[in-house]
């Protein structure tokens, strides 16, 4: 089998055991965003650190997307500033309770804690920060892999705990992601794995999120705030009243 092919399968076994394995907690997600979104309140999500960022960029401006969420872009846990920076800080206790504050989340919104791992301080502080300040707290990581990372790691939080099982989290949607990330052992290549899975399973555990807020939006009899792509006719015209609606309020929107 070639190394493309090995890829695309353990890829699509990834994806099978999300969509089969997590649909409950999909739902259970699904309803406190609706709620949180019918209500007027607001979804934030913060991938906290690396290739997790993703997360955030991925809900934000979306065609097909919730318009309603504040996506916390923050620097520091960014790899365009430096991706050594970027691990450095994501281990940095406090920092993220920092970022959690300057955005306004508050009491009735969502949070969304996407981090693969699950095991580093930015991760583990934002959900405890995000409850502490009333929000429900939704994660979306690989206990799988947590659960294998010893306690003492350098990369851990100073408590050793794992976001899958905080208390203070709500619900959690895993990922499916393996030890490692990586799936593809490629012949000649010895000890070492190519071909990450963590951002197109994270990916696809968020957008199947999301149409399911939608659905559910939909049969309660509420119009579900959705993005078009202002690339198609019409779409700059259709966003317009939503630019004008959360401008104000989603801190990287305008």
């Amino acid at each position: 089998m070639k190394a493309r092919d090995e890829f695309y399968s353990a890829i699509k076994g990834i994806l099978d055991g999300i969509s089969k394995d997590e649909g409950e907690n999909l739902d259970r997600a699904a309803e406190i965003m609706a709620d949180a979104i019918e209500a007027g309140h607001l979804i934030y999500v913060f991938g906290t650190g690396g290739h997790s960022y993703i997360c955030a960029e991925e809900m934000f401006y979306r065609t097909g997307g919730l318009v309603p969420v504040n996506a916390m872009l923050d620097a520091g846990v960014s790899l365009a500033f430096g991706a050594g920076r970027s691990t450095w800080i994501e281990r940095l206790p406090g920092y993220s309770q920092r970022v959690i504050k300057s955005y306004g989340l508050g009491e009735g919104d969502v949070l969304i804690v996407g981090n693969a791992y699950g095991i580093n301080s930015a991760t583990i502080d934002a959900a405890i920060e995000g409850k502490r300040l009333g929000a429900k707290v939704i994660a979306i990581t690989s206990p799988a892999f947590s659960k294998q990372i010893p306690k003492d790691h350098p990369a851990r939080h100073p408590s050793g705990k794992n976001l899958f099982e905080l208390e203070e989290v709500d619900v959690v949607l895993d990922n499916h992601m393996p030890l490692g990330d990586a799936v593809v052992e490629v012949e000649g290549l010895d000890g070492i794995k190519v071909g990450p899975s963590s951002t197109m399973a994270s990916s696809f555990t968020i957008n199947s999120l999301v149409v399911t807020v939608v659905e559910k939006l939909v049969k309660r009899g509420v119009e579900p705030p959705v993005w078009v792509s202002s690339n198609m006719p019409g779409g700059d015209e259709k966003n317009a009243k939503y630019l004008k609606k959360y401008g104000h309020v989603l801190k990287h929107l305008l």
